[in-house]
C-alpha cells in the first residue's frame, strides 16, 4: 500500500487484521481464477516446510511444500511477480532481504524470487549483535528480537510490533509468520516504478504513431 498500490490479501485462514482487502479462500484457486485481474502478484507459500525451526523442533511431521505449484502458477500470468520465501527454501536467490538493511530490530533474512521486473539489490550490512534471548539456559542481550515461538526472552509484543514496524495487529502468531513491511515496499516501490515506466513508454509510442 505504501508503494502506492491497492493491495489485496488472500488466506485459507481469516486475517481480521490484514490492513489492506481481505479474501479469505485458497490462495492458489483464487489466483488460477482472478491472477489475470491485477497489475503484480506477491506470493508467500507456507515456510513451515522449508524453515530451519520447523524441521528441528517438529522432526516426523510433514509439511506441504507449495512452492513448485505457485511458481508454474505465477509463470502463466504477464505481470510482475514475486515469491517470497525463508532460509533453506528452494527459491532462486534474486533478491535477499534482512531486517538490518532497513534498521529494523530483527533479523529476518528473507528470500525473494522475481519475475517480470528488473530487481535493485541492497548491501547486506553486518549484523550489530547478537537476537536477545535464552540459549541453552542462559540469558543473551542483543540488538535484535526473535520474532517466532512462544519462548521466554523473547520479547513483549509492543517490542515484537516495534522491532517489524507492524503496529496493525497484537497477535503474536501473525506477527512471527510476517515479514516487515519495509520488504514489500521496497518491492513494491520498484514494481510500481516498472510499471509507470512501461506505461510512460506505452504512451510515449502512441503519441508518435498519433503524429505520423
Amino acid at each position: 500500500m505504501e508503494a502506492g498500490f491497492d493491495v489485496y490479501g488472500v488466506d485459507i485462514e481469516d486475517m481480521p487484521d490484514y490492513p489492506g482487502t481481505f479474501i479469505q479462500g485458497d490462495a492458489i484457486a483464487y489466483l488460477a481464477a482472478h491472477g489475470h485481474e491485477y497489475d503484480a502478484i506477491h506470493a508467500s507459500p507456507p515456510c513451515q516446510a522449508s524453515s530451519a525451526l520447523t524441521k528441528g523442533t517438529n522432526k516426523g511431521r510433514e509439511y506441504l511444500n507449495l512452492i513448485p505449484a505457485t511458481r508454474a502458477l505465477l509463470a502463466l500470468f504477464d505481470v510482475p511477480t514475486v515469491i517470497e520465501n525463508v532460509q533453506g527454501s528452494d527459491l532462486r536467490r534474486d533478491l535477499t532481504l534482512c531486517g538490518e538493511m532497513f534498521g529494523l530490530a530483527v533479523i529476518r533474512h528473507r528470500y525473494f524470487e522475481i519475475s517480470g521486473f528488473p530487481a535493485l539489490p541492497l548491501e547486506h550490512k553486518k549484523h550489530r549483535g547478537r537476537v536477545a534471548g535464552w540459549r541453552h539456559g542462559e540469558y543473551f542481550d542483543g540488538p535484535y528480537f526473535a520474532v517466532y515461538g512462544g519462548g521466554g526472552g523473547k520479547g513483549t509484543v509492543k517490542q515484537w510490533q516495534d522491532a517489524m514496524g507492524i503496529h496493525w495487529t497484537s497477535d503474536r502468531k501473525n506477527l512471527a509468520e510476517a515479514i516487515p513491511p519495509a520488504y514489500s515496499r521496497f518491492i513494491g516501490g520498484q514494481i510500481m516504478q516498472h510499471i509507470e515506466s512501461g506505461q510512460a513508454l506505452a504512451q510515449l509510442k502512441a503519441d508518435i504513431e498519433a503524429a505520423a
